[in-house]
């Protein structure tokens, strides 16, 4: 999976590479479920995980903020691949954070992160799970060096923004019908610069009531 996405052009970080073959997406899909087929996979309680070349761009757009001893905020955590990912590369001196309102799709993607190569950071404390509203963020371990989030915002939640470290780095998709992957990037003085990266398809970034309705 990680030598095609190379071979497309989508990975071209080593670091990227490296993170990528260490976590193992197999251990994050649903049984039976082909884990490295370039798609999004249905994970229950209208929620998905992202296909591998977007987690690839999200991760190489956030390399330089995800640097060992960094803090990163994965926001609608899902099954947990992301947050591992970014446990990983910030190391046990940094800290991941995933947010996720479904309780069930928390204790699950706990389950996955303890069968990875990531599972003792989520023991020393480094990786943590909680069930919250993502919009809101988790200020507890703000600000955030890099803040990732996985489905798709009417317009960029301002919590998010003030959470961001100057410095610091969101990958947000954004949009209803049409939506974008935007760049988020936190100034020194604390302005902020908005671009946007590509098209793409989300869900979208709701209430836990609207998701499990099915929006």
């Amino acid at each position: 999976m990680v030598e095609q996405l190379q071979r497309y052009g989508v990975i071209s970080s080593k670091k990227v590479v490296e993170v990528m073959e260490t976590i193992d997406r197999a251990l994050f899909v649903p049984d039976g479920t082909p884990a490295y087929v370039d798609s999004p996979m249905a994970i229950g309680y209208n929620a998905t995980i992202s296909a591998p070349h977007m987690h690839a761009t999200c991760l190489q757009l956030l390399e330089e903020n995800l640097q060992p001893g960094m803090h990163a905020l994965d926001v609608g955590s899902g099954t947990g691949y992301l947050t591992a990912c970014f446990a990983t590369m910030v190391g046990p001196q940094g800290r991941a954070i995933g947010v996720e309102h479904i309780p069930e799709l928390v204790a699950s993607s706990i389950k996955n992160i303890e069968k990875s190569a990531a599972a003792s950071l989520l023991k020393g404390g480094s990786l943590s799970v909680h069930a919250g509203d993502g919009r809101e963020g988790w200020p507890e371990h703000a600000p955030y060096d890099a803040i990732h989030v996985g489905a798709a915002a009417p317009e960029i939640p301002q919590p998010l923004i003030d959470q961001l470290k100057p410095g610091g780095r969101m990958v947000i998709p954004v949009g209803k019908i049409f939506q974008d992957l935007q760049v988020v990037d936190k100034n020194l003085d604390g302005s902020v610069s908005i671009r946007s990266e590509t098209a793409v398809r989300y869900v979208p970034l709701t209430s836990r009531d609207a998701q499990l309705k099915g929006y």
